[in-house]
């Protein structure tokens, strides 16, 4: 359906397409209540006869539009329109190009920019993630990047909201082939960190110029991300730093517990990347239960050679003495061999005929990971039974599942058919008594809980530097490894992180610096290729970490407008002027036809500069005269501008002169517009 020059929902009309997706058509558009630019996502037709679709699109789009950041594109309105059957959301229209479009053009970007962008892109998903909603889709394309260099993700109109479900809906994959988690490529549970698998795939290709997984069809990349890792980005770009190497490596780990576990905690790692881009701070933990044994390889045949050679040497010793005392029992012994002989060979054949030792033999399932009455029930599936339990406390297998079992599946392993499988099931994480680490240095404390294996959430207050002034959990409670301790931290001066204000009004940019504790100072320039209104640079960059009350400089684009005095100069067309020089000399008591004709006439005028309406006022115009000047007011604007003035003549609407005029050229002086009646 071609929607260019309709108005949908009553006000937005649609100007030109704008791009083209795989679900949806964006289109620029003109919001007239509010008289603004705005981009419209319109749902395609295939999408639009699945009511559970439509469900889901309309509730994850609302709940996407409570999103404010200045790194997300905003969401305006969502809305559906009957006579069309039209689905449709309102966007913020974003001055830029995509990310993808950058990396086309200019190949890999530095690892600073990089990593810039990446935090930009981490921020936007911390506020999602803990709004409940993950992306899903988190690709170049989805990423714009302003004039100004700010990073902006969009798309979150078709994310997931955790709260409903999290597993991909309708039985396959929303997302692009080359971005997705290994956990989407299964059509799996995605969470918060698949998100982040797709930002560490992002970042590679920033910095290398290409995805880590390609192939000629979808099927083999999105086994490629099951199955491969990938070359290490180091390894193709020998430029980028190796914490910046290990950051990407760690966001695309295949085991999503082994990957960052929130976007909190990649934004931690991506700042100290700018600070110390060749420290060994990143952590990749291998936290999936298995281990490996290291034994000394034994030669197999050196053993059975010696030990068959030292058997024989006794044997031989022993039977040449024996025939040596009884030389007639060879040949009775030597039937007897045979006879021997034959009835294993026969015993043996019977034996493979029949099925051999396999008949008795099965394949050990694996149950690690299962809990004791799912094993149970696979073990007796494969005519095994349940041995021994005991339990052994774990931190990193789940409370009741089983961390091992004996014998082990492994290599195909296979074992007597009702042999007893023993097992070991998790308690879960060991429980010690929390101590005090109020008045003790924050480095100490980092440790004490690194071996406990608790997590720290550290708030600062402006005491003494580094001292730890409270902790949430009293000393002494029980608490186990994996758990969260808040402790507050003194860091000798409160400090707060610079949000990002450029592309924002004055307005909106005071009250974000505000609420982050900090001040403004505002400067103005006049640039008529920015927007009008909007800051366009800070003098600290975004995500830097401040004392608060620091004073912030803005610099917000104020476009000066020329104004000029418009006059219209009006010609008075012969067949409408009124010739009201004389009367008739001989008929006194009769008024003359020329008497009785009007002569004047109320013309209603509208000026409209380059298409918008800036005077609205009433002339008189003297229909006895020729000619007639007129001034309709001040007109402003800046550079070239078409200026067209309209009237209502006896009912209907006319133009009744047009020019075009560089309105600084007039400034404070005259525009003279010659027209006609």
């Amino acid at each position: 359906m071609n929607l260019i020059g309709k108005i949908i929902g009553n006000r937005y009309e649609i100007l030109e397409e704008a791009g083209n997706g795989g679900m949806a058509t964006v289109y620029k558009a003109k919001d007239h209540v509010l008289n603004r630019m705005v981009a419209v996502k319109v749902l395609k037709d295939e999408f639009t006869t699945d009511a559970d679709f439509i469900k889901r699109f309309n509730t994850e789009a609302q709940s996407a539009a409570g999103l404010s950041h200045a790194n997300i594109v905003s969401i305006y309105d969502v809305g559906h329109e009957e006579e069309n059957n039209l689905y449709y959301i309102v966007m913020e229209l974003v001055k830029g190009k995509t990310l993808k479009e950058i990396i086309n053009k200019d190949g890999p970007l530095s690892w600073k920019w990089a990593v810039n962008i990446a935090m930009q892109i981490a921020s936007a998903l911390e506020v999602a993630h803990k709004n409940g909603i993950i992306h899903r889709d988190i690709k170049p394309h989805n990423i714009i990047i302003t004039e100004d260099g700010v990073a902006k993700v969009t798309d979150f109109g078709i994310a997931k909201a955790v709260s409903n479900s999290t597993i991909t809906a309708f039985g396959t994959t929303i997302g692009s082939v080359h971005y997705f988690s290994p956990e989407q490529a299964k059509g799996g549970i995605t969470d918060a960190k698949s998100d982040l698998y797709s930002l560490g795939v992002v970042m590679y290709e920033m910095l290398t110029g290409k995805v880590p997984f390609d192939a000629d069809t979808p099927v083999s990349v999105a086994l490629k991300h099951m199955q491969e890792d990938p070359v290490p980005p180091i390894e193709v770009n020998p430029e980028i730093p190796q914490a910046v190497n290990d950051i990407v490596m760690k966001a695309m780990q295949k085991n999503p517990v082994n990957r960052y576990q929130s976007a909190t905690e990649m934004l931690v790692d991506l700042r100290k990347a700018l600070k110390d881009p060749d420290g060994n701070f990143v952590i990749i933990e291998n936290k999936d239960g298995g281990y490996t044994r290291i034994m000394p390889a034994v030669n197999v045949d050196d053993y059975e050679s010696q030990s068959a050679n030292s058997r024989k040497g006794k044997k031989e010793n022993k039977i040449q003495a024996f025939f040596k005392k009884h030389p007639r029992a060879k040949v009775p012994c030597l039937v007897l061999g045979l006879v021997v002989l034959f009835i294993i060979v026969f015993l043996t054949t019977k034996f493979i005929l029949d099925g051999g030792a396999s008949g008795n033999k099965v394949v050990v399932p694996d149950v690690v990971g299962k809990t004791e009455e799912e094993a149970t029930t696979i073990l007796e599936s494969a005519e095994l039974k349940k041995g021994t339990v005991d339990t052994e406390a774990s931190s990193t297998v789940e409370e009741g599942k089983i961390i091992s079992q004996n014998p082990e599946a492994k290599d195909n392993n296979k074992v007597d058919k009702g042999t007893a499988v023993n097992l070991i099931i998790s308690t879960g994480p060991e429980t010690t008594e929390l101590p005090n680490f109020v008045g003790e240095n924050i480095d100490e404390v980092r440790e004490k809980a690194k071996k406990m294996g608790i997590t720290l959430n550290e708030n600062s207050d402006s005491v003494k530097e580094n001292a730890v002034i409270s902790q949430d959990t009293k000393a002494g409670v029980l608490v186990k490894s994996g758990d969260t301790v808040t402790v507050h931290v003194s860091t000798g001066v409160e400090k707060t992180n610079v949000p990002t204000v450029v592309g924002v009004d004055e307005g909106t940019a005071k009250v974000m610096l505000s609420n982050a504790k900090l001040k403004a100072n505002i400067t103005y320039t006049n640039d008529p290729t920015k927007d009008n209104g909007k800051v366009i640079s800070q003098s600290i960059e975004q995500g830097k970490e401040v004392a608060v009350n620091t004073t912030i400089d803005l610099t917000i684009n104020k476009i000066e407008e020329s104004k000029a005095s418009l006059k219209l100069s009006l010609t008075i067309p012969s067949s409408m002027r009124v010739d009201n020089s004389s009367k008739s000399s001989d008929d006194s008591n009769t008024t003359s036809s020329t008497q009785a004709k009007q002569t004047t006439m109320s013309v209603p005028i509208t000026v409209t500069v380059n298409g918008n309406r800036q005077i609205t006022t009433t002339i008189t115009v003297d229909l006895t005269k020729s000619s007639q000047d007129f001034t309709l007011g001040e007109i402003h604007g800046t550079d070239s501008q078409t200026i067209v003035v309209d009237g209502t003549v006896n009912g209907s609407s006319k133009t009744l002169g047009t020019t075009t005029k560089n309105i600084d050229d007039y400034k404070g002086n005259i525009i003279l517009v010659n027209g006609s009646l």
